[in-house]
C-alpha cells in the first residue's frame, strides 16, 4: 500500500514540527520570530537549540554532524564530526553538541577557491549557521549525517561562498521593497522576501555506457559523437510517456526529496531523448538555493542506485537540446502580497507599474551582470539555439504589458489593458475558459510570466545563488532611487506617474517580444545599444567594472575585493575546464579512436588483398574507396591531434607569462585558440564514427546512450 506523502514529507528535516517537539515553547517562539522577521539570533538560545537538534538527530540514527556550505567551486562542502564528546566514567560514551558547535565551524579556508582573498598560509575560515534554512539529515552508505546549512567566510569576513552575498542581497531588496510598499500606504507588511522556483533539466543514461565514455567521466559532456539517424526532430519525447526505468528513478527521487522537505512538484520528459525536468514549488531565495543543490546531489545519488547516470552538463550531446535551469523570481511580502502581481487591470495598478518600470531599469542598466551569472563553460555550447535563449539580455512582457507601456510612452496615459479573452475549442463537450492575457516566449532570457520573471539563461549545473544576488541587488538599487525621489515629492501622485513614464521611455529598449534566435534581432539589439556578450570570458569582465563595484558596495553585498576574487576564480575555472576537455580529447583520440580505426583499416586492407587474390576485380573500388576515405580522415585526426597538443602547450606557456590580469588574457587565449583546435579535431573523428564498423568503435555512440 502506497504511503501518503503527508505522512513522511520533511521527516528528515529539523523543521517547524520537529522544533515544536524538541525545543521548549519559549525557545521555539523566539527562533520562529528570528526566522519570520529576519531579526538577529539570540546567542543565548544556541545551546538549547543545539541540544534539541542533537536529540532529534540521534533519534533518527545520526552519528555525525556537519556544517554544509557552498564554496566557490560550484558544489557543496562538508566535514563530518561525530557527536562523541568524551568517554564516560564507566566506559560508556558521552554524546554532546554545543551551541558554539551549532552556530560556528572552522573549515580550512585556504583549500577552496578564493581568487586571492586567502593566501595558502592563511588557512582560517568560518562557517556560520543560517537558521532560516532548516537543518536536515542525509542518509547514505556512510551513515546518517546531520547537515546544518551555513555561510562560509574568511577570517577577515570576506564571503567565500554563494550563500553569504545571497543573504546580504535579500536584506538589501527587503529594505528597499518595504520603502516602495510604504509609499502606497502599506504599513502592515514587515518583510519582503525574494521568492524563487528553479526548474532543473537533466539527462539520464545507462551507467555502464557512461563508464565507457572518458569524456563524460572527465568533462561531463561528449567531446566526440556523431548524430544517430534519429534525434529529437520528431518531437515525440517532449511530455511523452516516461519510460519505466526513468519512472522508477523519478519515484525514488521524489521520495528522497520530499523526506528532505524539498517541494518537488513537476516532472516530465524534455525535448531531447533521455532528457527530463524537475520543478519545485517556490521558496524564499536562500532556501531555494540550498534545495537546488540538494536536488542536484540527490539526482546523482539516486541515479547510481538505478544503474543510471544523471548528466547535469549544459550540453552533454551535440545536435539536441541542452539543459538549462529556469530561475523564476518574484518579491512577496510576509503577508502574501506579490509585488509583481499586475492584477486584472495593470494599467490602473500604479504600484505594479512602478515596480515593473524599476525592474526594466535594473535589467537594462545591468544587463552585463545578468549575462555574467550564466557564464559557465557548458553554456558556450548551449546558448542561442535548441530552445536556449541567446546571449543578448532582453525582457519579454507580452502583448498586454507592452501595450500599456506603449500607451504611457506615446500618450502619457494608459486607459486600457488587453484581456486574454476566451479560448474556444470548437468542441461542444470541451469547456471554454479564460486565456492568459499574453503568450509565452521560449527564446527570451528574462520573461514576465503572470506574476514573476523567469530567467532562462542559467546552465543546468549552476548554483542559482549568483543570479539571485544580482537580481535582488539591481532591483534594490532601482527601488532605492525611486523611493528617494518619491518620498520627498510634494505631489506624490503626479510624481509617481512622471517617474513611471520617464523610466519606461528610457528603458523600453530592453523590451523585446519577438524571436530571439533571428539574425534580425541581433542587428536590432545592436542598434538599440544592447550588449551581446557571446562567450563566458567576455561576460566575466562585468564583475570588475566600476559600475558593478559601486552597485554592490553601496548595498554591502560584495566588496571590490570579493568581486575581483570571483572574476579571477571564473577565469581560472574556465581555463582549467577547457584544459581538461582538451587533454581528454587527446587521450581519447590517441588511445581509443586512432587505434580503433587503424584496426578497421587493417581489416579492410586484408579483405582487399583477399579479393584481389581471388581475381574479383569488380569489388576493388568499394574496398579501395572505403580504405582511402578512412585513411584520409585518419590523417586529418593525426594532424588535428598534433595541432591541439601544440596549442595546449602554447596556452600553458601563455598563462604563465600573463598572470597579472587575474587570468583574463589567458582565458581569452584558451577560448580563441584551444577551443578552436578542439573543434577541428572533433570533425574527422565524428565522420569516422559514421563509416567505421560498430564492433571496432571503442565507445558507445549517441544512439546507444540516448535511445537504449
Amino acid at each position: 500500500m502506497a504511503r501518503c506523502i503527508a505522512d513522511y514529507y520533511g521527516c528528515n528535516v529539523f523543521n517547524d514540527s520537529a522544533m515544536s517537539v524538541y525545543l521548549p515553547k519559549s525557545v521555539y517562539r523566539k527562533i520562529r520570530q528570528t526566522i519570520e522577521d529576519g531579526t538577529e539570533l539570540d546567542a543565548e538560545l544556541a545551546d538549547i537549540v543545539a541540544h534539541g537538534m542533537k536529540e532529534w538527530a540521534l533519534k533518527n540514527g545520526a552519528t555525525h554532524y556537519t556544517h554544509w556550505f557552498q564554496p566557490l567551486n560550484g558544489v557543496t562542502a562538508q566535514k563530518h564530526d561525530s557527536f562523541i564528546s568524551a568517554p564516560g566514567k564507566h566506559g560508556n560514551v558521552i554524546m554532546e553538541f554545543s551551541g558554539k558547535e551549532l552556530i560556528m565551524g572552522e573549515p580550512d579556508a585556504s583549500s577552496f577557491p578564493s581568487g586571492g582573498l586567502r593566501a595558502t598560509f592563511e588557512a582560517r575560515g568560518y562557517t556560520a549557521w543560517d537558521c532560516t534554512s532548516p537543518a536536515f539529515l542525509i542518509k547514505d552508505k556512510i551513515g546518517v549525517i546531520l547537515c546544518i546549512p551555513t555561510a562560509f567566510c574568511s577570517y577577515k569576513g570576506e564571503a567565500l561562498d554563494g550563500k553569504t552575498p545571497l543573504l546580504r542581497s535579500m536584506q538589501a531588496v527587503n529594505i528597499q521593497s518595504l520603502r516602495i510598499l510604504r509609499l502606497f500606504g502599506n504599513t502592515t507588511s514587515k518583510r519582503v522576501i525574494p521568492s524563487v522556483g528553479a526548474e532543473q533539466e537533466y539527462f539520464l543514461i545507462d551507467r555502464d555506457k557512461y563508464l565507457k565514455r572518458p569524456d563524460l567521466i572527465y568533462a561531463g559532456r561528449t567531446l566526440f559523437g556523431a548524430m544517430p539517424p534519429k534525434g529529437q526532430e520528431m518531437d515525440d519525447h517532449y511530455f511523452g510517456v516516461i519510460r519505466d526505468k526513468a519512472a522508477a528513478y523519478m519515484n525514488e527521487l521524489n521520495d528522497e526529496l520530499w523526506k528532505l522537505g524539498v517541494p518537488a512538484k513537476t516532472q516530465h520528459n524534455e525535448a531531447a531523448p533521455s532528457q527530463h525536468e524537475l520543478a519545485p514549488v517556490y521558496e524564499q531565495a536562500n532556501v531555494a538555493a540550498d534545495h537546488n543543490h540538494l536536488i542536484m546531489e540527490t539526482m546523482k545519488r539516486v541515479a547510481a542506485k538505478h544503474g543510471l547516470s544523471c548528466l547535469l552538463h549544459e550540453k552533454p550531446f551535440a545536435g539536441v537540446n541542452g539543459s538549462g535551469k529556469h530561475n523564476n523570481w518574484s518579491l512577496v511580502s510576509n503577508d502574501k502580497i506579490n509585488l509583481l502581481n499586475p492584477g486584472e487591470s495593470p494599467h490602473e495598478n500604479i504600484q505594479f507599474l512602478l515596480v515593473l518600470a524599476c525592474i526594466l531599469k535594473a535589467v537594462d542598466t545591468h544587463a552585463d551582470l545578468l549575462r555574467e551569472t550564466a557564464a559557465v563553460l557548458g553554456n558556450e555550447q548551449r546558448l542561442g539555439g535548441y530552445e536556449a535563449p541567446p546571449s543578448i539580455i532582453s525582457v519579454f512582457l507580452g502583448e498586454q504589458l507592452e501595450d500599456v507601456i506603449d500607451q504611457l510612452c506615446d500618450t502619457g496615459e494608459a486607459v486600457r489593458s488587453k484581456s486574454g479573452g476566451t479560448l474556444k475549442t470548437g468542441v461542444a463537450t470541451l469547456p471554454d475558459f479564460k486565456k492568459d492575457a499574453t503568450d509565452r516566449n521560449r527564446t527570451s532570457p528574462f520573461a514576465f510570466t503572470n506574476n514573476k520573471f523567469e530567467f532562462r539563461m542559467l546552465g543546468s549545473s549552476e548554483s542559482i545563488s549568483s543570479v539571485n544576488v544580482v537580481l535582488n541587488t539591481i532591483v534594490a538599487e532601482s527601488f532605492k532611487e525611486a523611493a528617494d525621489r518619491l518620498e520627498n515629492s510634494a505631489d506624490f501622485e503626479m510624481e509617481v506617474h512622471d517617474l513611471i513614464k520617464e523610466l519606461l521611455k528610457k528603458h523600453r529598449r530592453i523590451v523585446f517580444n519577438g524571436n530571439g534566435y533571428s539574425d534580425e534581432w541581433v542587428k536590432e539589439a545592436e542598434r538599440r545599444g544592447l550588449p551581446n556578450l557571446k562567450s563566458m570570458v567576455d561576460a566575466i569582465g562585468a564583475l570588475r567594472s566600476e559600475k558593478a563595484v559601486k552597485l554592490f558596495e553601496s548595498f554591502g553585498v560584495y566588496t571590490r575585493a570579493e568581486l575581483e576574487s570571483r572574476a579571477e576564480i571564473e577565469f581560472e575555472s574556465y581555463m582549467k575546464a577547457v584544459a581538461i576537455e582538451a587533454r581528454t580529447m587527446l587521450d581519447m583520440a590517441g588511445k581509443l579512436y586512432m587505434p580503433a580505426v587503424i584496426k578497421y583499416t587493417g581489416m579492410i586492407a586484408h579483405s582487399l588483398n583477399e579479393v584481389k587474390a581471388a581475381g574479383n576485380k569488380s569489388s576493388f573500388s568499394v574496398h579501395e574507396d572505403l580504405l582511402n576515405e578512412c585513411t584520409d580522415l585518419l590523417l586529418q585526426v593525426k594532424t588535428a591531434y598534433n595541432n591541439l597538443k601544440g596549442v595546449i602547450d602554447e596556452a600553458e606557456a601563455f598563462k604563465s607569462r600573463n598572470d597579472s590580469d587575474c587570468g583574463c588574457a589567458a582565458a581569452h587565449f584558451y577560448h580563441d585558440r584551444v577551443v578552436s583546435a578542439m573543434e577541428i579535431l572533433r570533425v574527422p573523428v565524428d565522420k569516422l564514427e559514421t563509416i567505421t564498423d560498430r564492433k571496432y568503435w571503442p565507445v558507445p555512440g549517441y544512439g546507444d546512450m540516448l535511445f537504449e
